[in-house]
């Protein structure tokens, strides 16, 4: 025993040790941190010796760090990479977790296989930049046969291009109306092409780049090196983000996402917003068996079934709710699908009455006939063509897939 425990306070000296080194070398390092002569003072001086400090960019051997300087689309780039990495006190760089979580299994693929030994540095031989470009390119961050000269400036299209899809690559894009609202605030947006629209817009709504005080965005314009490194501390750190204002008169809702981010929709129309709040209510029929992200109620039948579906791998289809009602707001549709295993229609009775009551108003039992009689009949095997039928001025689209024993009822208004 008293062998044990000189092991246990020898461990714990050497430990102590090593953390109280490592804290030391981290204030020692903060302590050294360079001092740019010419960013005292600058908007974004924090940032710049935040960033520096973990290696994302340089200064110049001159002891500058020239923040107004345009940044070069390969530096543009670089940064982009080495800020989805951690620093580690070796001077070793590796991928972070959180960052790894939020790419698609064939990314995650891709980092493990053909990029296992990439080491986070300028190319020792060739271009310096190949490595840097290649990954970017290989997770679709960007497509490299777009740029000619990757030593050009980047101008703010340029930007907002590359974070659009890294944004579709490690999250979700926006509602694109609200987007596209927000950048037709700006004098200068018909300057750039309906295609960088789109992504000036999402760069908007997702709070990572914004305007200038003359009312222009600045199509056109380069993106400086100190806006290059506040833009990607905004990408890649939700908490640095702009604040975006929605407008509930103007039927903007800020929804929840899976993983506890949030959404900024645009309804069509007074009756979907109101059909949301619908949702809203029926979930809670359901007590804990039931989720909403976005705009779709997703209903389980249990807790098991819950789990199941909340831990299924990426790209999985094994294992899916019992029961969805869900709106789609960019063509205006609702829609309910029903997985009818035994059990189902019981348990979701309420819920689909309460959300066709909302939805159809004097129409509902119309509607509620269809459903209770299609449904049935395949839950119970029988043979169900797929049909449409008119109710007020709806179309109810009716898809069957008897194999599975599915049904989705699809809800449009007639045009």
């Amino acid at each position: 025993m008293k062998r044990f425990a000189m092991i246990a306070v020898t461990i714990t000296i050497f430990w102590t040790a090593i953390t109280g080194s490592f804290t030391n070398n981290q204030a020692s390092a903060a302590a050294s941190a360079p001092v740019f002569k010419d960013i005292k003072g600058h908007w974004a001086e924090k940032t710049i010796a935040n960033m520096v400090n973990q290696g994302i960019l340089d200064g110049y051997p001159d002891g500058t760090f020239r923040p107004q300087e345009p940044v070069k689309v390969d530096q543009f780039i670089k940064m982009l990479v080495l800020s989805y990495t951690d620093l580690h006190q070796n001077g070793s760089r590796s991928w972070n977790l959180s960052f790894l979580q939020s790419l698609s299994e064939e990314n995650q693929a891709i980092l493990k296989q053909d990029y296992r030994y990439f080491e986070f540095k300028p190319s020792p031989v060739g271009y310096w930049a190949k490595q840097f470009i290649d990954v970017a390119s290989d997770l679709h961050f960007l497509n490299k046969s777009r740029y000619n000269d990757f030593q050009a400036d980047m101008t703010r299209e340029n930007v907002a291009e590359i974070v659009y899809y890294t944004l579709q690559e490690t999250e979700f894009l926006e509602d694109g109306q609200f987007g596209q609202k927000m950048a037709q605030a700006y004098g200068d947006i018909m300057g750039a092409s309906e295609r960088e629209q789109k992504f000036i817009a999402e760069t908007l709504v997702k709070g990572i780049m914004q305007g200038y005080p003359n009312g222009f965005f600045g199509v056109g314009d380069t993106v400086t090196r100190a806006e290059s490194l506040v833009i990607l501390n905004r990408l890649t750190d939700k908490s640095k983000r702009l604040a975006i204002t929605v407008s509930p008169e103007k039927l903007e809702r800020v929804v929840p996402t899976i993983g506890g981010g949030k959404k900024i929709i645009v309804f069509p129309d007074k009756r979907m917003w109101d059909a949301y709040e619908a949702l809203i209510t029926a979930g809670q029929l359901r007590g804990t068996n039931h989720d909403l992200y976005e705009t779709t109620l997703r209903l389980f039948k249990d807790q098991a079934e819950k789990d199941n579906v909340l831990n299924r791998s990426s790209g999985s289809s094994a294992v899916n709710e019992e029961a969805a009602v869900w709106l789609d707001p960019q063509y205006n549709t609702y829609g309910i699908t029903m997985r009818l295993r035994e059990g189902t229609l019981a348990r979701n009775k309420e819920v689909v009455e309460q959300f066709a009551n909302q939805l159809f108003g004097y129409n509902a039992s119309v509607f509620k006939e269809l459903f209770n009689e299609i449904s049935k009949k395949v839950e119970a095997g029988a043979k169900v063509a797929s049909q449409q039928k008119l109710i007020g001025t709806d179309n109810v689209n009716v898809q069957v897939d008897a194999a599975a024993k599915t049904v989705i009822f699809s809800i449009a208004t007639k045009r």
